[in-house]
């Protein structure tokens, strides 16, 4: 049974007189202060909600605290800010944000443990579905989580470019239990977020997770393959096809789950992931032009990794869609595709070239390329 789990929405209005205290909070944290723990972390400084930011990349951190937390891109403001090394943590956090990468939370979770108590609540913001591994070392009683419906990029040490023009944005942050319970504290945390815009507390994490899946999954993770810029993705027929065929696996892994598949990113249906014929999936093909006509020179986080040599989240993210479709029996050559792909590159096998395309098997295709009007 497919579940169409409704979402309810809290329009969160910061006041001057509105405090963090006002809903006893006292010590907030963002572990993972890249381009996104970043923008956040300067966001709710600048209104009025102190928050540590936590990082260990030094150069970073030292030009947080000597130059404050500089946003540029479709915001633009500096903001004095109190950044640490996970090594200098003290004393207990009662709300920990999490943005590091999944690849790092094997390390970063134990050091975090000893900053938490019984009271204390983690939310992760991190691409993928990571609730489950996040509970396992903190807890599920102190875990919940979110998707952010914002992008970001890291631009030097102590700036972060905000790549989205989020006036439009009717909220910025979907949270919720792993419960699905509409509980006091995912409440507040709600007030948190709404320092930096409007947040969503979903009755259906999961189903939120799977939404955040189809941009992870699809446009990231080819931005990644091929090497190339959301708009190079765009630009080129076969990569934008994929975006189609991506997002067809993880609808169909989200509906074997129990999920419905939620509003997409700026307000877009998912019904036409389907793709169910030439008509659907040339609608769905628009769709993705659309979406991501708003940043045309921004990079996946993964491929920014990939450029550093470092390792990625694509078996965090497109490999979350495999294995459930694996665990279904749902093909998933796509996604497949993508994971072997991106492995390749982070093994020096392969550089970062649309050459990469041609794992894409042309027999995959079912319909013709669609030719952008």
């Amino acid at each position: 049974m497919l579940i169409n789990w409704h979402t309810i929405c809290y329009q969160i209005v910061v006041t001057k007189n509105l405090k963090c205290m006002e809903v006893n909070i006292v010590r907030i944290a963002i572990l993972g202060c890249g381009a996104m723990g970043t923008v956040l972390g300067a966001f709710l400084n600048k209104n009025g909600c102190p928050v540590e930011l936590i990082d260990n990349y030094e150069e970073h951190v030292k030009a947080l605290n000597e130059k404050g937390a500089r946003v540029i891109g479709t915001a633009d403001f500096t903001v004095p800010v109190k950044a640490i090394t996970p090594d200098e943590m003290k004393g207990i956090y009662d709300v920990v944000f999490l943005f590091t990468k999944q690849t790092a939370n094997e390390v970063i979770l134990p050091q975090l443990l000893p900053h938490l108590d019984e009271n204390s609540t983690v939310c992760t913001l991190q691409n993928g579905v990571p609730e489950p591994f996040v509970a396992k070392y903190v807890g599920e009683n102190r875990t919940v989580g979110g998707t952010v419906l914002w992008s970001a990029t890291f631009s030097a040490p102590g700036v972060s470019e905000l790549t989205q023009d989020v006036s439009n944005l009717d909220h910025f942050f979907e949270i919720g239990e792993i419960s699905g319970k509409i509980t006091e504290r995912i409440q507040k945390v709600a007030v948190i977020l709404g320092y930096m815009g409007n947040t969503a507390v979903s009755a259906s994490l999961l189903a939120s997770r799977w939404g955040k899946l189809v941009n992870n999954a699809c446009m990231s993770g080819m931005s990644a393959a091929c090497g190339c810029t959301f708009g190079e993705v765009i630009q080129n027929e076969k990569a934008r096809a994929c975006l189609s065929y991506l997002g067809r696996e993880v609808k169909y892994c989200c509906e074997a789950e129990g999920y419905i598949l939620p509003t997409l990113a700026m307000g877009f249906s998912p019904t036409s992931l389907g793709i169910k014929d030439q008509e659907q999936f040339n609608e769905n093909q628009q769709m993705f032009i659309d979406m991501y006509s708003f940043a045309p020179g921004a990079k996946a986080s993964m491929l920014q990794d990939l450029e550093k040599g470092k390792t990625t989240e694509v078996k965090m993210i497109n490999g979350y869609v495999s294995e459930t479709g694996r665990k279904h029996g749902i093909p998933t050559p796509f996604n497949d595709t993508v994971i072997e792909v991106v492995k390749k590159i982070e093994n020096k096998e392969l550089p970062l070239s649309m050459s990469n395309l041609d794992y894409f098997n042309d027999d995959w295709f079912t319909f013709d390329l669609y030719r952008a009007k």
